[in-house]
């Protein structure tokens, strides 16, 4: 069984492995229908959508019509004014044909500029925060990618009384330094607060060599079964984290495969033979892709 821990203030049990519902977006419906089955059997209980995220919300409808009660349910808005954010929340709520989410989150949340506009008295979080106090949404979250964003959290952290952050994490970004620092101290803040962290990107293996290769993920993962396992263990021994699982929905099974087998954590040098073997190179470099 995938192991289950409390996603933060939410007291909901959720499965370790989050799916990331990204992988739905540009799927038919009968392949995401296959999915989800696929999702459900596994026995994961928590799904992590976005308005941003193409059709996902809309394949999510017919799922949710039968077994929204048995899933912690996330959504995000990219908007940044209170009543953009407010009318995307409503829109994702009418595409996946619920009245409420578990968690909205504040999507990508990395350049300053943006980050003053949502946390404006009019601005994305307050809207947000309204949301939950009328039962829109259970609690706010706030989500980013590059090496800024965990330096980001901390400091939305110190305006929002989040349930979650989400952010990069694996062994070759966690090779930088600073980000490292910067995630740790974020990972001590969320314990002391009880705040649920979430990671993505845990088997990226780099940026495409080539565009025409992008097919199911804008980012290449790594495909390797034994090398996919030893990512999500990196994780997942960890028992303070929580992982997002790849837009790659070709790969799941690897990744519930790892997930329900002994999560013990493999060394750095056998990571560091993955990162030879395979050729992983880090996903961001703090100035490319920090908006995606």
């Amino acid at each position: 069984m995938i192991p289950t821990a409390t996603f933060g203030p939410t007291g909901h049990a959720s499965t370790r492995v989050i799916f990331g519902a990204a992988a739905l977006a540009r799927m038919s419906q009968d392949r995401a229908d296959a999915t989800l089955a696929e999702v459900d059997a596994a026995g994961v209980n928590h799904i992590d959508t976005a308005a941003g995220y193409g059709d996902s919300e809309l394949r999510l409808r017919p799922f949710l019509a039968e077994h929204r009660s048995r899933f912690f349910l996330a959504t995000k808005t990219g908007e940044r004014t209170g009543s953009a954010a407010r009318a995307e929340l409503e829109r994702s709520l009418e595409r996946m044909g619920v009245d409420r989410v578990d968690l909205i989150q504040l999507h990508n949340l990395v350049e300053p500029d943006e980050w003053d506009i949502a946390f404006a008295p009019d601005g994305a979080a307050a809207a947000m925060v309204r949301a939950c106090e009328e039962g829109l949404a259970g609690h706010v979250g706030v989500t980013g990618h590059g090496l800024r964003i965990a330096r980001m959290h901390l400091r939305s952290l110190e305006r929002l009384d989040a349930a979650s952050v989400l952010l990069p994490y694996n062994h070759s970004l966690l090779a930088d330094e600073a980000y490292r620092a910067d995630v740790d101290e974020l990972r001590q803040v969320c314990a002391d607060r009880g705040i649920a962290v979430q990671t993505i990107k845990a088997i990226a293996k780099g940026r495409w060599a080539s565009p025409e290769l992008r097919r199911f993920s804008w980012y290449e993962p790594l495909s390797d079964p034994g090398a996919i396992g030893r990512a999500v263990r990196a994780v997942l021994a960890t028992d303070d984290l929580f992982l997002n699982t790849t837009s790659d929905a070709r790969l799941l099974a690897h990744v519930f495969d790892a997930a329900n087998g002994p999560l013990d954590a493999p060394t750095d040098a056998e990571l560091d033979a993955d990162v030879d073997r395979f050729g992983v190179t880090p996903l961001f470099d703090g100035a490319e892709l920090e908006r995606i």
